[in-house]
């Protein structure tokens, strides 16, 4: 008997053990956690610029050779004029200058240590006063380049690089305090001129109501993209309540221009205007679209269009020659003889150069008219 139970209890156990068995394959394992992945967070500043995007509507845009891209900025002459500060000065500074309308005051960046800053120069009968550092600009910015000076002669754009700035280059602007002889603290003028990539050259047309500024924003290397804006009477912001927050971030990026333009009527008219200054500066009167959108003012002609960037060209150089020359010729009357001796000769050779450079204009602006003509009949 006792045996027998012995029997029993072991084949009681060899029963129960593939049973634990299967009893412990079905159970399974605890699955690992996901690897938490934490989102960089945003610049706060970048997302209260996006909120506070200021309505602009854009007329068209040009890209441009980033070397060359002053050419594609057309100011009337009541506004002043831009150029290279080494062109003007007849060095090889690099920098952006500013001359107003008048043409006896000079604001320009050139090269100090490292970094681009600002200086202003005034002109004293036939010869410039000694360059003077701007004052008031240097909170929060590192480096400040790219001055336009509206013709009020105390609103004061320019591009500056520094804690102030959400990318590289943000454009800012100022006023000039006569009483004090310095600026005051610049301000950030915010999207959708400003992103986290480089936006310089803020500029106004006064007269024919048309705003320009550069930015190298979804541009390859070496080129920059020249937006062309109407400027607004007042600051006014996009409704939360009426945009989405992803349509208020296009407005900001600048996606697609042709969402600024509401009925079209005022950039209607804005590109008429600026068809009108074309016109009377005996230009073509055409832009070169980059926005992938059908623009009022567009070449047909491919040669025409590669024409229109070479006119461009040649109009930039005959503008900065003139001025040089204009500026030789006031400068002669007061030299000794020596001095004239030696600026005889770079006189004749710039008048040469304008010359030539009148006539190639000329070819130049006929070629593009004919060039489009002819496509369109075709």
């Amino acid at each position: 008997m006792k045996l027998r139970k012995i029997t029993i209890l072991i084949l009681a156990l060899l029963l129960a053990l593939p049973m634990a068995a299967q009893k412990k394959k079905r159970i399974k394992p605890r699955p690992k956690p996901e690897p938490v992945v934490e989102e960089p967070l945003e610049d706060p500043r970048i997302t209260n610029m996006r909120a506070m995007t200021q309505q602009i509507i854009f007329i068209d845009s040009i890209v441009t050779n980033k070397e060359q891209f002053l050419s594609a900025i057309r100011l009337s002459s009541e506004s002043g004029q831009l150029m290279n500060t080494g062109a003007f000065f007849r060095n090889q500074l690099k920098g952006c200058l500013y001359i107003n309308e008048m043409g006896n005051k000079i604001y320009f960046s050139q090269q100090e240590g490292k970094q681009q800053q600002l200086f202003t120069s005034d002109k004293l009968g036939n010869e410039w006063s000694h360059p003077q550092a701007l004052q008031g600009l240097n909170e929060g910015i590192d480096e400040a380049s790219y001055p336009f000076m509206l013709s009020d002669g105390v609103t004061f754009y320019f591009a500056g690089k520094g804690e102030e700035s959400i990318g590289g280059y943000d454009i800012f602007m100022t006023r000039y305090d006569s009483r004090s002889g310095s600026f005051l603290k610049p301000e950030n003028l915010g999207m959708p001129f400003n992103s986290e990539a480089n936006d310089y050259m803020y500029a106004i047309d006064e007269t024919n109501r048309i705003g320009y500024f550069a930015s190298d924003r979804r541009q390859p290397e070496g080129k920059v993209c020249i937006y062309i804006f109407i400027p607004a009477d007042a600051r006014k912001t996009y409704d939360a309540s009426k945009y989405s927050e992803e349509k208020i971030r296009r407005f900001a990026d600048i996606a697609r221009i042709a969402d600024t333009w509401g009925n079209g009527q005022e950039r209607k008219a804005a590109l008429e205007r600026i068809k009108n200054k074309y016109a009377a500066n005996g230009a073509s009167g055409e832009m070169v679209s980059t926005d992938g959108e059908a623009s009022a003012v567009h070449f047909q002609s491919k040669e025409a269009k590669s024409l229109y960037q070479k006119l461009m060209k040649e109009q930039y150089e005959l503008e900065i020659a003139n001025s040089r020359l204009d500026q030789l010729r006031q400068e002669y009357h007061k030299a000794n003889t020596n001095e004239r001796k030696q600026m005889k000769s770079e006189i004749l050779k710039l008048e040469d150069e304008v010359i030539k450079l009148n006539a190639h204009v000329k070819q130049l602006d006929k070629a593009t008219r004919n060039a489009e003509i002819s496509s369109k009949q075709q």
